[in-house]
């Protein structure tokens, strides 16, 4: 019941699923982007968001490394803030 869910709410479940995607790769990328740019957000970002976590990990991926051609559905500042990747910390 997302409708019932306050904007909080919806952040915390938008945190889980960008840290638990599958594979540590996808977690970098969803999480990493999650941490970085969520507070700014509002309700329309949350939401574009929250549809991208929708989509399979290997298709976001390769609209954030540019190998396939963004859908019209994603296209703009937000994938392009994505497709920077300066976000992702990767410990060593």
């Amino acid at each position: 019941m997302p409708e019932a869910l306050t904007f909080q709410g919806r952040i915390q479940r938008a945190r889980f699923r960008a840290w638990h995607r599958g594979t540590r790769e996808a977690d970098y990328m969803f999480g990493g982007f999650f941490d970085r740019y969520h507070g700014e957000w509002k309700g329309e970002e949350l939401t574009w968001f929250e549809a991208l976590l929708e989509e399979d990990d290997v298709d976001v991926m390769a609209w954030a490394l540019g190998t396939q051609p963004v859908p019209p559905r994603f296209q703009g500042e937000l994938i392009e803030r994505m497709m920077l990747l300066d976000y992702v910390d990767i410990p060593r």
